[in-house]
């Protein structure tokens, strides 16, 4: 543990006018006044009312402010014959030829425990239930690993194998399953890729009323995650940033854990964000319904945000294009690219604005005991990811499928569940190989057979995307289920 000088540490908690936060420091033991020096010293007390006070003044969006998306949207959703148009050949080789040449890295933010899903641990370690019982973590690894194989594929005859560069995957952690998902990682060998681990920040609990920090206990504050957004600052202070400098990459493709469908450093949309020298990039599914309850992305006096559902009217909700398109339609599913020159200069310097307040029941200590408030006492600073969309100057925008692109974790059953999940990942596989010409045989199985018992699968080792299998497959008999 580093030794923290605890006078300097008393010195800056005095100036920011937080030194109650040492009122009961001479009852603690040695261990103890450590402990609590080392979490002192993470936190940035000099920021706090700053970002206190610009959270205050964050106005409810008004829905007059708020106007349609006019940048360039771009869509590879409506079918297969579009799908293979030439712009989506050409943005796919600029996208592995990035990736070969490690300008791109992926990261997905891994923080969440699969509570939810009655499982004890991180969610990226949940097992969705596919005949090879890979966890979300190993698809992931997986197609990165096939995505590494493609790019590697572009190389010219003379061209050394050892400079083609690694895809590395980064991984955003919590402060609570942080040694959990590095064990898992390594208990598998890394899945053979090469992975980095950081955990999100973490920002002390504020009373309401003056903004002073929050102790849980004599010796511990109490403490938050920064949101999602932490995201941005936890990449420096980690060193993860200039690490990624260091080695090359000038292209971040970002994404959730939760989805099983997720396509990581997807070379079609980061090279169509290349291809346009977009600054930040998102990629969307149009709504399936006007008043489906998923953030879009729409402008606030000319600049891109998303909008919560809540802060959207009915009219605005159901307001169609000449096409019957939804206007806002595009509904954010966390899935974003940047430049890292643009989270250099434009998002870490602009941090400081970008926290909101939740209003929270948080245990105090109030010099005797632990209270815990029935009503909100205090105040938790976090971030969403999406709060930087406004400092981009060149926004892309794609919209892709749901069908392949969009299988969300989220509850043990129902929509959005780990059945849902394989029912959509074994509706691709079918698709992917009588698209490479397979003659599928016994397709539904036994009629009495529950349909998320009855499941085929591509291995991502096999197939990114539906590439690489006409080869093999083509005209051949399959009989479902398979696993190939």
């Amino acid at each position: 543990r580093n030794m923290v000088d605890h006078s300097d540490l008393r010195k800056r908690f005095e100036d920011a006018k937080q030194s109650h936060v040492f009122d009961n420091y001479d009852s603690l033991g040695d261990e103890e006044k450590l402990s609590f020096d080392a979490q002192l010293s993470t936190i940035p007390v000099e920021n706090l009312e700053g970002f206190l006070t610009a959270a205050k003044a964050i106005v409810a969006n008004d829905s007059k402010s708020i106007t349609p998306f006019s940048g360039p949207v771009v869509s590879i959703a409506e079918g297969k014959e579009q799908n293979e148009n030439n712009d989506v050949n050409t943005w796919r080789q600029v996208g592995l030829q990035a990736i070969k040449e490690g300008k791109v890295a992926a990261l997905v933010l891994a923080g969440g425990q699969g509570t939810r899903l009655g499982f004890d641990g991180p969610k990226g370690c949940y097992d969705i239930g596919m005949p090879s019982k890979k966890t979300l973590f190993q698809l992931l690894s997986e197609r990165i690993l096939r995505l590494q194989k493609l790019a590697s594929d572009l190389s010219d005859d003379g061209e050394a194998a050892q400079s083609i560069k690694k895809l590395c995957l980064y991984i955003m952690t919590s402060p609570l399953n942080h040694e959990e998902t590095v064990s898992f990682f390594q208990s598998h060998n890394n899945f053979s890729i090469e992975v980095y681990f950081f955990p999100q920040g973490m920002l002390p609990c504020l009373s309401e009323s003056d903004g002073k920090i929050l102790l849980e206990g004599p010796g511990r504050v109490a403490m938050a995650p920064d949101g999602n957004g932490g995201i941005y600052p936890a990449l420096e202070s980690s060193g993860m940033l200039a690490q990624m400098e260091t080695s090359g990459v000038e292209y971040l493709h970002v994404f959730s854990i939760d989805n099983a469908l997720c396509r990581p450093a997807d070379p079609v949309f980061c090279g169509y964000c290349i291809n346009v020298q977009a600054d930040c990039g998102n990629k969307v599914l149009w709504k399936a319904s006007a008043h489906e309850k998923v953030g879009v992305l729409a402008e606030q006096n000319g600049k891109s945000c998303i909008v919560e559902y809540s802060d959207i009217t009915t009219d605005m909700a159901e307001l169609t294009d000449d096409n019957g398109k939804l206007v806002f339609g595009a509904a954010n599913i966390c899935n974003h690219f940047y430049t890292l020159k643009f989270l250099k200069e434009q998002v870490l310097p602009n941090m400081a604005n970008m926290y909101h307040v939740a209003r929270k029941k948080i245990p105090f200590y109030d010099g005797s005991s632990t209270v815990h408030p029935t009503t909100p006492n205090g105040v938790k600073l976090e971030s969403f990811i999406f709060d930087v969309f406004p400092f981009s100057k060149t926004m892309a925008v794609m919209n892709v499928s749901r069908a392949s692109e969009f299988a969300p974790v989220k509850n043990a059953s129902g929509n959005d569940s780990p059945e849902s999940a394989r029912i959509m990942l074994s509706t691709l596989a079918k698709e992917m190989v009588s698209e490479a010409g397979a003659k599928l045989k016994n397709v539904d199985g036994d009629k009495d057979e529950n349909e998320s018992n009855f499941i085929c699968e591509v291995s991502p080792l096999t197939s990114y995307a539906g590439e690489g299998l006409s080869s093999e497959y083509n005209g051949k008999e399959i009989i479902c289920p398979f696993s190939i």
